[in-house]
This record gives structure tokens, sequence and C-alpha cells, in this order.
């Protein structure tokens, strides 16, 4: 067939026509096929300028090289390229075995290169282990065992990667390393996408490890959930409930919640709310309940306690009353409570009623019950302040938490937990 292309020569025909300019353009033809590889089985011939060549190749890409070829030699005035791809299969396998061979001798060359780059790989990668394994300087220049980890990490990760460039230039194949990062760097993409959680949380525990918002035992309180710390691992900070439950929050909550540290300060207020009848004097019942309160040996002077009427209820007018520990040696909860207690007994001492919320359903004329409820009449006590017997304070310097302390220490003790909460690190 003819090939209808650009390759066909270009340019003036002649009007002479030599048999012996046929003869040497066929003989020119057949010299060149005979140097090149896969032109074996194809025949040439030439009439009046015209070049017709027959036979098989091993593919249709020698085949169609032929017309750029022939098309060059001078004289050729048309190609007639009848040369068929062959259905021969050991003709079609032996380029391909060739092709193989030669790679296999072109390795065998290359082995000795290769163990050298081997062994420059190794070598570097022995050292950055080496260097990362080490505990100087890593643990002085880290605030905790967690960031130095990081630090080794990022050691090895450097002298893997320099391993790797020594070996490729070694080997002179160092374009093949912009194409592996390149990759890399499009795969490490996708994974940060897809584990998008998973890296915030581990940022926020390398936050928290180096400015740490509380110590181990603390009392806080994150997103409503109270108790003491436990510990801060590297995906989650562990408290433990007043209820003695384990409470696992991931760190990245921790780090954008807010954090509410009771243990900071030594001193710490409590509060309570205690009702009298509305026809008492207030300003005497706030007067003796700052005066019980002051006077109660657990209650700091300073800063001083108070009370003030909150507000107006059923049957009663309510008072809030506050005052001040050192929790380091009080129990908060057994303190508010004895408050609590002897203000009470002072209040009904001097004769002034603390009015209950008892209700009772009454019937109207023998009809049905009705769901109207009133609240019984309060007892009117006459005072007789001076007949109010002694009330002493109890102690409350025994802490009711001393339990939860044993527990959180036993945690901590624990060998096989980590824990990134030190007490050289700096604290918020």
């Amino acid at each position: 067939m003819w090939a209808q292309d650009t390759s066909q020569p270009q340019g003036t025909i002649a009007v002479e026509d030599s048999a012996s300019q046929d003869a040497a353009i066929a003989v020119r033809i057949r010299d060149i096929l005979n140097e090149l590889a896969g032109f074996d089985g194809v025949t040439v011939s030439v009439t009046s300028g015209i070049v017709t060549l027959r036979g098989t190749t091993v593919d249709t890409a020698t085949a169609d090289r032929l017309n750029e070829l022939v098309g060059r030699v001078e004289g050729v005035v048309a190609i007639e390229n009848q040369v068929t791809e062959t259905t021969d299969v050991v003709a079609r396998l032996n380029p391909a075995v060739e092709r193989f061979q030669a790679r296999i001798s072109q390795a065998l060359a290359l082995l000795p290169l290769v163990a050298v780059a081997v062994v420059a790989f190794v070598l570097v990668l022995t050292l950055g282990l080496l260097l990362a394994r080490a505990r100087y300087p890593w643990d002085r220049i880290a605030p905790n065992a967690f960031i130095a980890n990081i630090y080794r990490q990022v050691v090895r990760i450097l002298f893997f990667v320099a391993g790797v460039v020594i070996a490729l230039d070694i080997l002179g194949a160092t374009a093949l390393l912009g194409t592996i990062l390149g990759a890399a760097g499009i795969v490490g993409l996708a994974i940060g996408f897809a584990v998008r959680d998973t890296v915030e949380n581990f940022i926020a525990s390398i936050m928290l490890s180096i400015r740490q918002p509380f110590r181990p035992n603390d009392v806080v309180e994150i997103q409503g959930d109270i108790g003491r710390v436990i510990r801060l691992t590297s995906r989650a900070t562990i408290i433990l409930s007043f209820d003695g439950n384990h409470i696992r929050i991931p760190n990245s909550t921790v780090f954008k919640s807010r954090i509410v540290n009771y243990s900071t300060n030594h001193e710490r207020r409590f509060s309570f709310e205690i009702g009298v009848s509305s026809d008492a004097d207030l300003a005497d019942v706030r007067r003796m309940t700052e005066e019980t309160v002051s006077d109660l040996p657990f209650v700091l002077t300073e800063p001083a306690p108070m009370s003030w009427i909150e507000r107006i209820g059923d049957g009663a007018i309510f008072l809030t009353v506050t005052g001040w520990i050192d929790q380091e040696a009080t129990s908060l909860v057994r303190a508010k409570g004895e408050a609590l207690r002897l203000v009470k007994a002072r209040i009904e001492g001097a004769g002034i009623e603390v009015p209950d919320t008892t209700y009772r359903v009454q019937l109207l004329g023998g009809a049905a019950p009705t769901t109207e409820t009133t609240r019984t009449a309060p007892l009117k006590v006459a005072p007789v302040a001076s007949l109010a017997p002694a009330v002493e304070a109890d102690d409350v310097t025994d802490m009711s938490e001393a339990g939860l302390d044993k527990m959180v220490d036993a945690e901590r003790n624990d060998p096989d937990a980590p824990d990134l909460l030190t007490d050289a690190a700096p604290k918020e």
C-alpha cells in the first residue's frame, strides 16, 4: 500500500529516467537497512525512482520508519511501502529477549555501584538512629519525654531522606528523587485530609505538654466534666470523677475548651442558700450569718465572709452566705455543710423560723380532689435566744477526697501508662 504522509519525498521530479540510477538507489537503501536492526525481512526494488518495499518487520512502528529513511535517499520519487507486521512468534519474542538480556547485563555491571550506594545509605541511617537514641541533647532541650521523642523521630526521618539522596546520587538517579518526593507530597496531602482529626489531636497533645494548664491530681472542669487529673497522654486527658469514673477527653477538645482549674489557688469560696420567714429582721439575720461563719475555725478572715438577700421565694426570703477556706487543709464540701448546719442552728436559736416547703392537697366542699395546693401555715416560734444550745463546729480538716487521692496515685504509679505531665514544665 502507499504510505500517504509527509514522509514521502518532496521535490522536483527529473525528466530523464535512468536504470543505473534506480540500481544505485536500490543498493544504497539495502546497505542502509542491512546496518539497522529489525529490517532483515525487507526487500527493496526501484523502478523509475519509485521505491517498492516488501516483507515483514517485528512491529508497525519499525515499518513506518522505512518511509523516513528511504525518503532521504537522493533520487527517490515515491515510496510504496508494502511492509507488514510479522506474525512469527519467535521473531516477535527475539527483540524482547534481547532487551531483557541487555538489562540483566547492565544490572550485573552496576552491582558494585549499587552495593556502594546501599552501604552509604545504611551508614547514614545508622548514624541517625544512634543520634536519635542518645539521651543527650534531646532530654535536655525538650520540656518532656513526649517532645523528646518527636525530636528523635524528626532526626530519624531527616537521616533516612539524606541516606536516600546520597544513594541515588551515587547511582546517578537523583532525578528519580523529585518524582518520589512529588508522589510522597500528594500521598501525604491525601492522608492529611483523611486523618485531619488525628493530626489535630496530635498537635494539641504537643501544645498541652509544653504549656500544661493543670498538674496531676488537680481538680478541673472540662466541658462540664469535673474530676481529678490522672494523666495526659499523646491522645487524651484522663480525669477521675468524684464518683470514681474514668473520663477520657481528646486532647483536641481539651485544647479548645474552657478549662476551670479549682486547684490553682489555695483559697476557695463556698456558698449556700438559706431561707428565713418573711417577718424576720433581715439585717439582723445577715449579721448573725456573717458572725457565725467568721467564727468557724476553718474559715479565712481574708477574704471575709459575706451574706446578702438573694430573692423572695414561696413563703420565705432566701439569703446567700459565702466563706473562704484553704482547700489544701480543709474539705470544701464538709466546710460548706458544717457552715450551713451552724448558721441554721444560730438562726433557729434566735427564734427565727427557717421554713420548709411542705405542701398538702385540700378538698373543697366534699368535691373531687383538685390540683390546688396551699402551703401550710408556718409555725410561729417565740424568740428564746437565751435558750439556744451551744453548738460547736466539727473537724473538717479530714479531707473527704482522700480516697480519690489514693486512686489517682495508684493510677499514676502504673509503669506501663505514659504521662506527659511534669512538674518541670511551665504551667499556664
